[in-house]
């Protein structure tokens, strides 16, 4: 596909998607929702890690409210049921880990679209803003099921209600992502990061992502019974062998991804 809102590139096995409509701070349109929709697809199809990130000095400040449509014609549902839930469907089911790389502000439907990765690394310059109800909005893109879960019900009703902004610190410290890292050392850190992912059993991390996703909603005999199907397969892996062997070897696992 040729991308027009994202630079997409592929490198030892990681795919990296970069919203770059610097201009706009990454505001998504609908142009972007579908290439990412397209690139998520693609890209977990064929790498062994992904990561999101954003051009210029914002991640992604969220719904684009320009592009020439008055407000009174912005259809918020249809949007958000045709083309948010099938992008965000696509990153939380993708079979790879994925990281979101927050490079700078990600405010609105941009602060959720990071969370529904599996792991956000943020610079420490970065900040997270649920600023929805700044124009008459409740939070949104997965946001109302992200911020209880990660952060709690206290804190997720402060985000919502206030529509303060968030430290990277401040939200590593709430547990609302991963880590929060030196400017300068950024970069460095979500590529090392990804890499590590990228040469890890990639049978063990779709196992993994299914299993802690699918326990918000099982009870414990369920999530029981999912562990024992899912290390079942993983046992029946190429991976699990060269672990095994690697470990009684005393050298590096080489994983091969099945």
């Amino acid at each position: 596909m040729d991308y027009q809102t994202l630079i997409v590139t592929e490198e030892n096995g990681v795919g990296t998607i970069m919203m770059n409509r610097p201009t706009l701070l990454n505001a998504l349109n609908t142009q972007m929702r579908a290439e990412i929709l397209h690139a998520v697809r693609d890209l977990g199809g064929r790498m062994r890690a992904l990561v999101l990130t954003g051009a210029g000095r914002a991640f992604c400040s969220g719904q684009d409210l320009g592009g020439g449509v008055s407000v009174d014609e912005l259809d918020l549902e249809r949007i958000l049921r045709e083309e948010y839930e099938p992008m965000l469907q696509a990153i939380t089911d993708c079979p790879l880990p994925v990281i979101a790389a927050v490079n700078g502000a990600a405010a609105g439907a941009g602060a959720n679209l990071a969370l529904a990765a599996d792991v956000v690394i943020a610079a420490r310059s970065a900040v997270f803003i649920q600023a929805f109800t700044r124009i008459g909005l409740i939070p949104d893109a997965g946001g109302t099921y992200w911020l209880p879960r990660q952060v709690g019900f206290a804190r997720a009703m402060g985000l919502g209600l206030f529509a303060e902004p968030v430290t990277a610190e401040q939200a590593a410290a709430m547990g609302m992502i991963w880590a929060a890292v030196d400017d300068d050392a950024f970069e460095g850190e979500w590529r090392a990061r990804a890499g590590q992912l990228a040469k890890g059993p990639s049978v063990a991390y779709r196992a993994l992502k299914q299993a802690i996703r699918a326990s918000q909603q099982n009870d414990f005999d369920q999530q029981l019974s999912l562990e024992a199907q899912l290390q079942g397969e993983c046992g029946r892996s190429r991976d699990f062998l060269e672990g095994v062997m690697a470990f009684l070897e005393k050298r590096p696992a080489r994983f091969e991804g099945r």
